[in-house]
């Protein structure tokens, strides 16, 4: 069971999150993901609106239903969805005896119907995103390659080392997932350096580059790999998945992905200016801005539109 999370938003916890799982399930497993998110991206981007759906995680937290009753089947895989009223789950939980443990009760009961369960946490530290935390067996932080993506994780990775003293011993880090990654310009180089080298963590499979492609997929209710597009990004999150898996890597999926031997050690060893982590504003707009002037800046993100920045 693994937890997508990073309380910073927009870093693509909800792209990753579907994207990972349609991977999974075009290598025929069984896969159930449950939004965790009061506001319901990853609901919403298989097709369900979160104004209507009836029941939710929300009757699960209350106690009118258990998870099990909730789960949908879509075409890809299945959800437990959440809604709005999810919201109002913090406060309900914070009186409640065990709260944190109250999502691994309940999910224990569906590890055998399953091959894998991924959880898309909230962009918080609140109740709910420490339930994921407590249930799960990995914990996989996607961070976004820009700047100020940093500051989540070392929050996040302090919040991970409470709940392992806490409440889930076993809990463990499994990578970073690189979202957004532009190879073009030599900030996202230099910040993918950087996250590697300060937090001590591996990258999972390939960076995911950008592309407006993953903004679209929302409004079909389907995953983009479902869509059967075939760009780099896709072919990212399939190596991603298949190293989660404890598979092989795949030297034709990672070439798909821009991510082969000659072009990883390119970007690894590259010798790009700092990426701005420890310098003022003034200093990364001024790159940014010749960057720009350079054509190495790409057009604006939108990767997290219609995914509601998760």
């Amino acid at each position: 069971m693994i937890a997508v999370a990073n309380q910073k938003g927009g870093v693509g916890k909800t792209t990753s999150t579907l994207s990972i799982a349609a991977a999974m399930a075009e290598l025929d497993l069984a896969v159930l993901v449950v939004d965790l998110d009061p506001q319901a991206c990853l609901t919403f981007s298989l097709g369900y609106d979160p104004d209507a759906i009836e029941p939710s995680l929300h009757d699960m937290v209350v106690g009118r239903q258990t998870l099990a009753s909730t789960i949908v089947r879509h075409q890809e895989v299945d959800l437990a969805p959440a809604s709005i009223d999810l919201a109002g789950a913090e406060v309900t939980l914070l009186s409640r005896t065990g709260r944190e443990f109250l999502l691994r009760g309940e999910l224990a009961e569906l590890q055998d119907t399953y091959d894998m369960i991924l959880l898309d946490c909230a962009p918080s530290l609140g109740v709910l995103t420490i339930n994921g935390l407590t249930a799960a067996d990995e914990v996989v932080i996607p961070v976004q390659c820009e700047t100020l993506s940093h500051r989540g994780v070392s929050q996040l990775l302090e919040t991970i080392h409470d709940v392992r003293r806490l409440t889930n011993r076993t809990l463990e880090v499994r990578g970073l997932v690189a979202t957004m990654f532009d190879p073009r310009t030599k900030h996202s180089r230099a910040v993918l350096r950087d996250l590697l080298a300060r937090y001590d963590l591996p990258l999972l499979g390939a960076p995911v580059r950008k592309s407006i492609r993953f903004a679209e997929a929302p409004t079909k209710g389907q995953s983009l790999l479902a869509g059967g597009q075939d760009i780099p990004g896709a072919a990212a999150y399939r190596c991603i998945a298949r190293e989660l898996l404890g598979m092989e890597p795949d030297a034709d999926l990672l070439a798909a992905a821009g991510w082969d031997d000659e072009r990883r050690d390119s970007v690894l060893a590259s010798t790009d200016e700092a990426s701005g982590l420890d310098r003022s504003p003034p200093e990364v707009a001024a790159e940014t801005a010749a960057d720009a002037d350079d054509g190495e800046i790409s057009v604006v993100d939108l990767d997290e539109v219609g995914s509601g920045r998760g």
